[in-house]
């Protein structure tokens, strides 16, 4: 399994405006871009996306922006990743009817992987990828030291 850009893009924005979260100022989508190196345009159709998602909310003025709608330990990443990729829920029954004994084992081991995915993912936090985030750089701190 592999993250897409589009997810990558969005979580990097998203750990930039839990980063800032504290402040209560809503961020800009140049100064995320410029933060975290995504192209403005596609940040704005990303956040665009979160924001109807419930997952950012957003101020209008000469001050305004976009800020988390929750703290960073209430937004895990398959909340986000849901609300990008939406759900993957298979809804045809028909087709379970006509699979094979082979590919009927071959589904079973892929759900089997799609949901420890999805724990791992419901696991993790904004505020968890923060504190990761952290504890690297203070390692990087002290090896220049």
């Amino acid at each position: 399994m592999e993250i897409s850009c589009k997810s990558e893009y969005a979580i990097l924005a998203l750990l930039e405006m839990a980063t800032h979260y504290e402040s209560g100022e809503p961020m800009q989508i140049r100064q995320i871009a410029a933060q975290q190196n995504i192209p403005d345009r596609y940040l704005e159709q990303l956040l665009a996306t979160l924001r109807r998602g419930g997952i950012l909310k957003s101020q209008r003025g000469s001050k305004g922006g976009y800020f988390l709608a929750r703290e960073p330990r209430k937004i895990n990443l398959l909340q986000v990743l849901e609300c990008l990729e939406g759900s993957d829920v298979r809804t045809c029954e028909e087709e379970v009817d006509r699979k094979t004994l082979d590919s009927s084992v071959v589904d079973e081991i892929w759900q089997e992987a799609c949901q420890t995915a999805n724990s791992v993912l419901q696991k993790y936090t904004l505020q968890d990828l923060c504190e990761k985030r952290d504890s690297r750089e203070q390692l990087d701190i002290m090896y220049y030291i």
